[in-house]
């Protein structure tokens, strides 16, 4: 097997280093940085009893109390599937809180082909923040689709990128469902031909993880 440069976005993900701070800098101001919401708390009237002022059962309930462990998301079959030579346990990246927010990764090089998997959960305040966040994403990254079926609300787009005559195709689900939200990133590249799978791998590849990760979501619903 003869010996190939690497681009310098693609030999950074394959540093294990380089791998976390981006992932640090994706999760935190990355395109798909979680949006954050401000709750509002109504104040009393002047002049308010007590009682009028007392806190009332009106609270949204939380569909979701919790994110169930990311790393746990996806079956093996399908990670040896999408990300073959993949080590199956993944990693899971650092978070502030991780009952808001966890986020596991996989990534591989087996041959020529390198791919790259990453589940992220992020449990909101409520439906309406988690709607208020999916709706601000899907309308930032124009160009996708609807992805009938999965969770309340799913939304999928594919790009292409080129970085010294090297191709790299990544999509990008981003799910719906009650207070929580979930985003699957896929991609892909061969440095062999320097050209990214195709369209229809790398999208219907994101939508079988991001099916797999809602099931396991939908497993730790809130009593």
């Amino acid at each position: 097997m003869r010996s190939l440069p690497l681009p310098l976005a693609l030999t950074a993900r394959l540093s294990p280093v380089v791998v976390l701070a981006t992932m640090g800098w994706a999760l935190t101001s990355g395109p798909f940085a979680p949006t954050t919401t401000a709750e509002h708390k109504s104040t009393p009237e002047s002049g308010a009893s007590p009682e009028a002022s007392a806190p009332t059962a009106t609270t949204a309930a939380k569909t979701y109390s919790t994110s169930p462990a990311p790393c746990g998301s996806v079956s093996v079959a399908t990670l040896k599937s999408l990300v073959p030579g993949a080590k199956t346990a993944g990693k899971e990246i650092p978070s502030t809180d991780t009952k808001v927010r966890r986020t596991c990764s996989w990534n591989a090089l087996k041959g020529y082909d390198y791919r790259w998997l990453d589940v992220s959960y992020e449990i909101t305040a409520s439906d309406a923040a988690a709607q208020k966040s999916y709706t601000e994403t899907t309308t930032e990254k124009s160009g996708g689709g609807a992805v009938p079926g999965l969770g309340d609300s799913a939304y999928s787009i594919v790009n292409l990128t080129t970085e010294d005559k090297q191709q790299t195709r990544e999509g990008t689900v981003v799910v719906r469902a009650g207070n929580a939200l979930v985003t699957i990133t896929y991609n892909g590249s061969d440095f062999e031909n320097k050209k990214a799978p195709s369209t229809d791998v790398i999208n219907k590849g994101a939508i079988k993880a991001a099916k797999e990760a809602v099931t396991a979501l939908e497993g730790g619903k809130a009593a």
